[in-house]
């Protein structure tokens, strides 16, 4: 359900027209809905009925703590990967019961932090890994919880620096050495083997490579039992798709269900998902105004106050992002190239783009940017972080600020040679 829509001509995100923020929060900023938020999480849960579930929000995609929050009162859980992201969902509600902690290089202070929390589960990626943590809880006098992440060498059929699957990635245990390293595992003081994890990717638009990785896992999970571990847990990751085009539509959440049932159901475990991407990329647009329309010899430029520090995803990835003008025009559409005032080439939202003709002091739209968009943000050029700002029905508030320059230029230290 699209929560961004056109009323009367104005674009309104809920039931606030876009323009009325802009007037108050000014250009550039990130615009998030409430209800596309939760309507997402409302997708998964309700597509897998009864079956024993937990919905760890990846909070890489995102890390707004009113985001993180929105989601968190309503049952879902954080998938982490730093102790960082961990402080952010603990502070906004999420409890340690329903935190999972992934990534590969997770360093002893990392460890002993979570430990102490009481985190659900560590999603554990190497055998360095493995004995580093087993050392921390029996040192603590805990019980980590651990799944192996399982790297089971899928192409995931996504863009090459968003796959995480294949036997070349640095993620993961390499499924043929799965059963060894558990056998490991059961001797190890501190450390309490609950499962298997894998993610094989961000940004998936087919069925079959989630098929043919949860087929290799269930397989290592029946070996597993067979060897005498107790496994109850499967964690499966995220990496479900979003439509960033108007002709791209990715598997819904019940066709994935409907699969995983068929796949793994029959194994008994606790189901984990880590969904980023598809709860909030959608949730969120980038309001951006029109500084000035030049045109080149070859073309026009629609010059835009927001830039690739903002938004880095079309620079880093080539990613397409829709644009649309705020207000709807019965005018023919135009070819632009819309890039913003980085001293970079590569800062370009598009090229020979069709969007309304535009004049300097338009607002326009970049779409589809909840996920990867802020959270990925610099300061290059000295350009001051955007605002976010959070709907929820006929209320927006600004979820974090923009800094003041004196505030961003405060954060360098002069060494004492150099402040005399």
């Amino acid at each position: 359900m699209n929560y961004f829509e056109y009323r009367d001509g104005e674009m309104h995100v809920e039931n606030i027209k876009v323009a009325t923020i802009a007037d108050e929060v000014g250009t550039p900023f990130y615009l998030y809905s409430s209800a596309s938020l939760i309507y997402q999480f409302n997708q998964f849960k309700e597509a897998f009925g009864d079956l024993d579930l937990l919905i760890c929000y990846a909070v890489k995609a995102n890390t707004n703590q009113a985001v993180i929050k929105t989601l968190a009162n309503i049952g879902a859980g954080a998938d982490v990967v730093s102790e960082g992201e961990m402080r952010r969902a603990l502070e906004a509600g999420v409890p340690p019961s329903k935190i999972v902690y992934s990534g590969v290089a997770k360093s002893s202070t990392e460890m002993k932090f979570a430990l102490n929390q009481g985190i659900y589960q560590f999603n554990v990626e190497s055998e360095p890994e493995l004995f580093q943590l087993s050392k921390i809880a029996d040192d603590l006098n805990k019980t980590a919880d651990i799944t192996f992440r399982v790297n089971p060498d899928v192409d995931a059929k996504t863009h090459a620096k968003i796959s995480t699957g294949k036997s070349e990635n640095k993620f993961g245990v390499p499924w043929t050495s799965v059963q060894d390293i558990c056998s490991k595992a059961a001797k190890l003081p501190g450390i309490k083997l609950v499962g298997l994890d894998l993610h094989i990717g961000s940004q998936i638009t087919e069925l079959d490579p989630f098929e043919e990785a949860f087929t290799k896992i269930s397989e290592l999970v029946e070996l597993l039992k067979k060897d005498g571990h107790d496994i109850t847990r499967l964690d499966l990751g995220g990496g479900l798709g979003i439509p960033y085009e108007g002709d791209d539509f990715p598997p819904l959440p019940r066709e994935y269900a409907d699969m995983v049932k068929k796949v793994v159901s029959h194994l008994g475990c606790q189901i984990i998902i880590e969904p980023g991407r598809f709860l909030v990329g959608n949730a969120g647009i980038l309001v951006s105004k029109v500084v000035y329309v030049k045109k080149g010899e070859e073309r026009e430029f629609l010059i835009i106050d927001a830039a690739m520090n903002d938004l880095v995803r079309p620079s880093m990835y080539d990613a397409y992002h829709g644009i649309v003008s705020i207000t709807q025009s019965d005018e023919d559409s135009k070819l632009y190239d819309v890039v913003g005032p980085v001293c970079e080439t590569g800062d370009t939202f598009a090229t020979n783009r069709l969007v309304s003709p535009m004049e300097s002091g338009d607002l326009l739209a970049i779409r589809s940017v909840g996920a990867y968009g802020a959270v990925m943000s610099s300061t290059y050029n000295t350009r001051r972080l955007i605002p976010e700002v959070l709907v929820n029905k006929d209320e927006f508030a600004i979820v974090r600020p923009r800094p003041s320059y004196t505030e961003m230029i405060a954060l360098d230290k002069l060494p004492k040679w150099l402040s005399k």
